[in-house]
């Protein structure tokens, strides 16, 4: 395929170009894909690309930084801040659910990273540090009486939070269902149980 016409090339912006940068990442794998494929893509030169950023890797690091900026967000939310550990754990697994319901493609991306690159390690160590937080909530609520002890913390917030990440896995949004039934879902079968 070669260079389109200055006619056939589409405007763009950084943005734009994330929009395909992540569904070409997607579609392909990250270490399969490739930024010609990218600028194929977004129906721009590859030139075009580095006017925006250095590489590949600073596509995939701005492209995660939509999720992880997004989720990391929550923790400061009032309601993940005050209050019983086990309600602000409740408000943190709601707006996980609801983010990853706005932003699938790249909540999809940041779990697929496998940490061959530098920036993929830098993503790891997010993903780390939020579980890190969110089994620090899940203790709190543990000694306060509010969530049973016989569970290790670490391992209840990993068990919960694969349930919210495969969201990414099965959920379309022309399905009908939206974020706020399928958080209600995951609430109750979290802490309630299926009986």
């Amino acid at each position: 395929m070669g260079r389109p016409s200055a006619r056939e090339r589409k405007p763009y912006n950084i943005d734009a170009l994330l929009d395909v940068a992540v569904r070409v990442f997607l579609r392909r794998g990250y270490d399969g894909a490739s930024l010609d494929q990218v600028a194929a893509a977004a129906g721009i030169t590859k030139a075009s690309i580095y006017y925006h950023v250095d590489g590949k890797e600073a596509l995939l690091k701005l492209g995660v930084a939509r999720a992880l900026d997004a989720l990391f967000a929550v923790l400061d939310e009032p309601a993940a801040r005050e209050g019983r550990a086990l309600t602000r754990l409740r408000h943190v697994v709601r707006r996980t659910v609801e983010i990853t319901v706005a932003r699938l493609p790249e909540v999809a991306l940041l779990l697929r990273v496998r940490g061959n690159t530098e920036t993929e390690r830098w993503v790891l160590d997010q993903r780390r540090r939020f579980d890190r937080l969110i089994a620090e909530i899940v203790a709190e609520a543990q000694a306060g009486g509010e969530l049973r002890r016989d569970i290790d913390a670490a391992l209840a917030t990993r068990l919960l939070f694969g349930m919210l990440n495969s969201i990414t896995e099965w959920y379309r949004p022309e399905g009908g269902m939206g974020g706020e039934e399928i958080a209600e879902a995951a609430i109750k079968i979290a802490f309630e149980g299926l009986r």
